[in-house]
C-alpha cells in the first residue's frame, strides 16, 4: 500500500505524484507539437456554492516554487487541467516576495517543471519535454541548452552554476539475451529473479544520476554508477530530493538502495553515498544503519550532512529519524533521540547551527527547529494546516500549505511562528464556493485511549435534518489523516453531496507516538479495526446522523479495511466501497512487488505455522469472512498496480457476485494505485456518489 512521502517537490511532491499521500497529479510529459492547444485557467461560475468533480478538477495545482538569488521574487509552476483533452498543463508563474505583482511568465502546450534560477537572477533554466532550457524572464521564451540523446528527468545545479546533476535511464541488460536474436517483435520477457516490476512498470530499466559541464551546450556526462546495476535516485517516488550537492561543488550526496533481485524485494536498507568529483571515488556514510537512509543535505560550510534514517531493515514505515554525520571527525548523531517525532523536509539554519523540518503531529504538519548545539527541539508554526515543503525566502521560511478546505498555497513563515499566504492561485473559485464545518474530536478508543477524529459536516448543514455518513478509512496503512486536500478522496466533495464524514487516526497511524503509529504491525485485523468501528459507533450517536444509513468507504489499506469490516460491522453499515484493497492475504504476499511490506507488516509468510504473529494475521484476511458478506459494495481496481495486483479487486467483486451480494466493479486498465486522469477521476466521483446515493439515499 502507499505511505506518504513528503519531500521537497511534494506532495508536490506528489507529484512525480504528489501529494502523494494521492495529493497532486503531473501529467505525464511526452514530446508534443507546440501547435496543440494550450491549456490555462479556465473560467468557471458556481451558481449553487456547491463543489463538484467537474469543479474540483478546476482547481489550479501548485507544483514546485524556486526563490531568486536576491530573494525579491518567486517563480513556481500551476498546473490547470482540461477534461475533455483528458489533460493537463504546467505554467510557470513569478510573484514578488510579499505575494503581489503576479505575472504568468510561460505559454505552451507542454509542462515546464524543475524550477532553478541563474546565480545571477537574470534567468530561469526548467525541464521542457525531456531537456534543460533557459526561460527568458521578459517575455518566457525557452531556449534549449541541453543535447542529450534522450530525455532526462531531472536536473540540479553545482552551487557554482558549473556542473550539471541529472537523472536518465539505463536499460539493464536482458536475460539470455541470445534467445532473442532474430525476435524483433517478440514480447516476451525472461525472468529469473524477483523485482521485476514495481508500483506501475515492469522494470526494463533504473535512473541513474550524471554530472557534466554545465555551459549553452549541455552535452552527456558521467555516470555516477557506471557499471552498477543500481536505482539513484531510488523508485517510485524518489526525485532529486535524494541528492545534494556539496557548498564547494566537488562532492555529490546521494540516495541509493544497492541491491538488486530477490534482496532488493525484501530489503529496505538504503544508503547514503557521498561521490568526489576530483577522485572519482564513493564512500557510504551510513554503512551499518540498515533501514532507509535518505534525503541527504550538507551543512552552509559543508563540514556536516544531515538526513532522514529509518532504523529497521524491511520497515519502511518506521520512525523518521534525524542523522548528522561529522565529515572531520567521521561522527554519526542521532539528533532526535529524545523525541516521539518523524522529521521531514530537513532545511539548515543559514548558521550551520540548526536544521528546521516538518512534523506530522496530531493531525497537522507543522515546523519545528534543532539546535545543534543541544539537540534541543522547539516549535515554529503552530497552524491548524498540513505544511508540505520548506526553504529560504530571505530571513524568513517559504512553504507550500494545505487545509481539508483548500488546496496547495505558498506561505510565508517568519522565525517567529507567524505565517502569511503569498500565492493567491484559488481564492477566486474558493469565494464562489461554500464548504462544510471541519470539527476536531478527540474520543475515547475500546481501550481507553484518546483518537483524534476529524468530522467534515454536511454542505449547508441544518442541524434538525438527519444526514447519512461515511466513515472514512485511511490507507497507508501508516498515514496520518491531516489537514490534506486530495484530489480523490476530497472530504468537501462528499460534504457538498450532503454526507457526514467520520475520519479517524486510528491506530498504525504517525503523529502520536511511535507506539500508537507500530500497533498496527501484525494486527491488521486487531486494535485499528476496532478503533474504525468505535469511531463511527460515537460520532454517528449525534442527532443530525441517520444511523440506518451508513457507509464506509476506503482505497489501499483502506480497500482492505472495507472488505474486512464486510465481514465482521454487525450490521453497522449499508453500503460499501473499496478501492485497490487486500482481499486474499496468502495471494497478496504471493504477488506483490515489494516483499518487506508484506513480510514486516503480516510477520512473515503463510506458510511459516510456527510464526505465531503471522498466522494472526493471515486469520485476518477478508476472504476468509465473505460467508458473512450481505451488505451492498462496490469494487474499484485498476490494471498498472502492482503494489496490490488487480486479482485482488476482482476476486472480491466475483466472491460478492456468486454469494448474490448488490455489487458492482469499476475498472481502470491504465490506471495506478491512484486514479490520475482527468476523465477517469470525473468518472471515478461520479460512481463513488451514485453507489452511495443508491443505498443510503
Amino acid at each position: 500500500m502507499a505511505r506518504k512521502k513528503t519531500t521537497k517537490w511534494f506532495y508536490f511532491s506528489l507529484f512525480l505524484i504528489g501529494l502523494l499521500i494521492g495529493l497532486h497529479v503531473i501529467p505525464k510529459r511526452n514530446s508534443k507539437k507546440e501547435t496543440e492547444k494550450i491549456i490555462g485557467k479556465p473560467e468557471v461560475t458556481v451558481e449553487t456554492g456547491r463543489l463538484t468533480p467537474e469543479i474540483l478538477w478546476s482547481f489550479g495545482r501548485i507544483g514546485e516554487y524556486a526563490v531568486s538569488p536576491d530573494a525579491q521574487t518567486v517563480a513556481y509552476t500551476v498546473t490547470y487541467f482540461d477534461i475533455t483533452e483528458n489533460k493537463g498543463n504546467a505554467e510557470i508563474y513569478l510573484m514578488n516576495a510579499d505575494g503581489s505583482n503576479v505575472r504568468q511568465l510561460t505559454h505552451t502546450a507542454v509542462s515546464e517543471r524543475n524550477l532553478i534560477w541563474s546565480k545571477d537572477g537574470n534567468a530561469l533554466y526548467c525541464l521542457y519535454q525531456g531537456q534543460i532550457h533557459e526561460v527568458n524572464l521578459k517575455n518566457g521564451k525557452l531556449k534549449k541548452i541541453s543535447d542529450f540523446s534522450k530525455s532526462i528527468e531531472a536536473f540540479s545545479l553545482s552551487p557554482d552554476q558549473s556542473k550539471v546533476l541529472y537523472v536518465q535511464t539505463v536499460p539493464r541488460k536482458k536475460v539470455e539475451p541470445q534467445l532473442f536474436i532474430d525476435l524483433p517483435k517478440t514480447s516476451g520477457r525472461i525472468i529469473e529473479d524477483l523485482a521485476y516490476r514495481h508500483w506501475d512498470h515492469w522494470v526494463d530499466s533504473d535512473p541513474q544520476l550524471f554530472v557534466s559541464d554545465f555551459s549553452n551546450k549541455i552535452t552527456e556526462g558521467k555516470n555516477l554508477l557506471e557499471g552498477e546495476p543500481y536505482q539513484a535516485p531510488m523508485r517510485p517516488f524518489g526525485g532529486l530530493e535524494q541528492t545534494d550537492w556539496s557548498p564547494d561543488g566537488t562532492k555529490i550526496a546521494y540516495t541509493s538502495r544497492k541491491k538488486i533481485g530477490k534482496a532488493f524485494a525484501f530489503s529496505t536498507n538504503s544508503d547514503i553515498f557521498i561521490y568526489d568529483l576530483n577522485t572519482g571515488k564513493t564512500e557510504n556514510i551510513s554503512e551499518g544503519m540498515m533501514g532507509y537512509d535518505k534525503n541527504p543535505s550538507f551543512s552552509p560550510d559543508g563540514s556536516m550532512i544531515a538526513w532522514q534514517s529509518l532504523e529497521r531493515d524491511g520497515y519502511e514505515a518506521d520512525q523518521y529519524r534525524l542523522f548528522t554525520y561529522d565529515f572531520n571527525t567521521k561522527e554519526r548523531v542521532y539528533r532526535t533521540e529524545n523525541y516521539d517525532i518523524d522529521v521531514h523536509n530537513l532545511l539548515w539554519d543559514k548558521d550551520g547551527q540548526a536544521i528546521y523540518f516538518i512534523v506530522p503531529w496530531h493531525g497537522r504538519q507543522n515546523v519545528r527547529k534543532i539546535d545543534l548545539a543541544t539537540n534541543q527541539v522547539t516549535q515554529i508554526s503552530n497552524e491548524n494546516a498540513d505544511f508540505n515543503s520548506l526553504d529560504w525566502l530571505g530571513n524568513n521560511l517559504i512553504a507550500s500549505q494545505t487545509l481539508i478546505s483548500r488546496p496547495s498555497e505558498i506561505f510565508e513563515i517568519a522565525l517567529s511562528g507567524e505565517v502569511k499566504q503569498l500565492s493567491q492561485v484559488n481564492t477566486e473559485l474558493l469565494s464562489q464556493l461554500q464548504f462544510g464545518k471541519v470539527e476536531e474530536r478527540w474520543i475515547k478508543t475500546t481501550d481507553n485511549k484518546d483518537m483524534l477524529v476529524w468530522v467534515i459536516y454536511p454542505y449547508n448543514f441544518d442541524p434538525n435534518k438527519k444526514y447519512p455518513a461515511l466513515l472514512f478509512c485511511g490507507g497507508g496503512p501508516q498515514n496520518m489523516i491531516s489537514q490534506f486536500w486530495s484530489y480523490r478522496w476530497n472530504f468537501q466533495l462528499m460534504s457538498a453531496n450532503e454526507y457526514v464524514i467520520v475520519a479517524p487516526n486510528r491506530r498504525g497511524v504517525p503523529g502520536f507516538g511511535k507506539a500508537w503509529n507500530e500497533q498496527i504491525s501484525g494486527d491488521y485485523g486487531g486494535q485499528n479495526k476496532k478503533d474504525l468501528l468505535q469511531a463511527m459507533d460515537v460520532i454517528s450517536k449525534e442527532p443530525f446522523i441517520d444511523e440506518t444509513r451508513l457507509g464506509a468507504a476506503g482505497a489501499s489499506y483502506g480497500g482492505f479495511s472495507v472488505y474486512w469490516l464486510a465481514g465482521n460491522h454487525n450490521n453497522r453499515f449499508k453500503a460499501f466501497l473499496a478501492h485497490n484493497g487486500i482481499f486474499n492475504f496468502e495471494q497478496m504476499y504471493t504477488e506483490t512487488e515489494e516483499m518487506w511490506f508484506v513480510n514486516w507488516d503480516y510477520g512473515g509468510p503463510f506458510w511459516d505455522k510456527n510464526n505465531k504473529v503471522a498466522q494472526r494475521s493471515y486469520a485476518a484476511s477478508p476472504h476468509l469472512f465473505v460467508t458473512k458478506w450481505h451488505t451492498p459494495i462496490c469494487v474499484v481496481h485498476c490494471e498498472l498496480d502492482y503494489r496490490v495486483p488487480i486479482s485482488q479487486g476482482m476476486g472480491a467483486f466475483n466472491v460478492a457476485q456468486m454469494l448474490n451480494v448488490p455489487s458492482r466493479f469499476l475498472y481502470f486498465p491504465d490506471e495506478n494505485h491512484w486514479v490520475l486522469k482527468p476523465q477517469n477521476s470525473v468518472l471515478w466521483h461520479r460512481n463513488y456518489f451514485d453507489w452511495f446515493d443508491r443505498w443510503l439515499k
